[in-house]
């Protein structure tokens, strides 16, 4: 009676725990303070203020465009908020080519000019394009994690503002991550991944 008790408790707080565990994970983490500029540093209001996004940024580079970043490494008033925030300038025809964010959702608006937009959905999904052309105060979304672009159609140069859900978002550009790391990835699995000839690899692996 008293093993059939016992068992029977065990299986009780099992079967709270399977209720209560998915909630848990399923919530975010709760600050435990206001705010945590840094350890034992007093904070002032410079730490939650910036005027970066004010200045254009120079896009006069090989893909014509430029990223202005606000994030936790340079605001510290930023740290465990989870939040950070960009500013795209393109040039006529630049573009922010296809990249991605391994720790953040991305929601863009456009704030001048007239972008096409979009992103790749995973293998399981069958690497479906979702893309839309933006005009002034349009917003799209690129879910965190997928590979995804912008390009300026227009004659003029075009600017947006982009928020992420993360302190420090990350970015991995795919062109240079793949054909400029270091040191080269073997030009035979990248010929033999991308089904190209190893002499064109090597000459993209010469320009990144």
């Amino acid at each position: 009676m008293h093993l059939a008790m016992k068992s029977l408790s065990y299986f009780a707080v099992l079967s709270l725990l399977a209720l209560i565990l998915p909630l848990a994970i399923a919530s975010d983490p709760s600050p435990l303070q206001d705010f945590c500029v840094g350890v034992n540093t007093p904070a002032s209001g410079y730490d939650f203020f910036s005027s970066v996004l004010n200045r254009p940024g120079n896009v006069n580079n090989a893909v014509g465009s430029n990223v202005t970043t606000v994030n936790v490494n340079n605001l510290g008033g930023l740290n465990t908020l989870g939040i950070s925030l960009v500013r795209i300038d393109y040039a006529p025809n630049g573009q922010n080519p296809p990249h991605t964010h391994p720790r953040a959702t991305e929601i863009l608006i456009v704030q001048q000019g007239t972008l096409l937009v979009g992103f790749v959905s995973s293998n399981q999904d069958g690497n479906r394009l979702f893309a839309k052309t933006l005009n002034v105060g349009d917003v799209f979304v690129f879910p965190e994690g997928l590979i995804h672009f912008q390009f300026n159609l227009g004659r003029t140069p075009a600017v947006a503002i982009a928020a992420l859900s993360s302190q420090n978002a990350g970015v991995i550009t795919i062109a240079n991550t793949v054909f400029g790391s270091n040191p080269d990835i073997d030009p035979n699995v990248l010929a033999r991944a991308f089904q190209m000839d190893a002499n064109v690899v090597r000459d993209l692996q010469n320009r990144f």
